[in-house]
């Protein structure tokens, strides 16, 4: 599947699970969370400690997330991503983007294995859907 194909499958989501959401706006966890909000679509924030984010009710773990959920972006360092992918396909998540930064080899190599429709090449959701700093 090209890299195109791969965005609109994983765009096609009727609601996206932001993995390492943060309240703080200059963390890019936040900036992700707030550029699906800015292009209208639906996202729940994953944060173990957070409670609300620009005004989302936050869930805990990738296992909380609704069934509509069916992509995630990963804003994790690597050694996170590599847990929160296993329970992501284990929970039936069938999209997921690392946004640069938080790859990891092993991480790719399990999603891979498991056929997860996976965007690790460096593109940045902030940049394929356009996000605004100014809202």
């Amino acid at each position: 599947m090209s890299s195109a194909a791969q965005i609109e499958q994983f765009l096609s989501s009727a609601a996206f699970g932001v993995v390492g959401a943060s309240s703080r706006r200059h963390k890019y966890g936040n900036k992700v969370l707030r550029c699906y909000q800015q292009n209208g679509r639906r996202a729940i924030p994953v944060n173990p400690v957070e409670k609300a984010i620009e005004g989302e009710t936050v869930v805990a773990s990738v296992t909380d997330l609704p069934p509509e959920v069916q992509s995630i972006s990963l804003i994790t360092p690597p050694q996170v991503t590599e847990k929160v992918v296993e329970l992501a396909v284990a929970a039936g998540i069938k999209n997921i983007w690392m946004q640069p930064g938080a790859e990891s080899p092993a991480a790719i190599e399990f999603c891979r294995r498991q056929g997860v429709n996976l965007i690790a090449d460096g593109s940045c959701v902030l940049v394929v859907l356009g996000y605004s700093g100014a809202h």
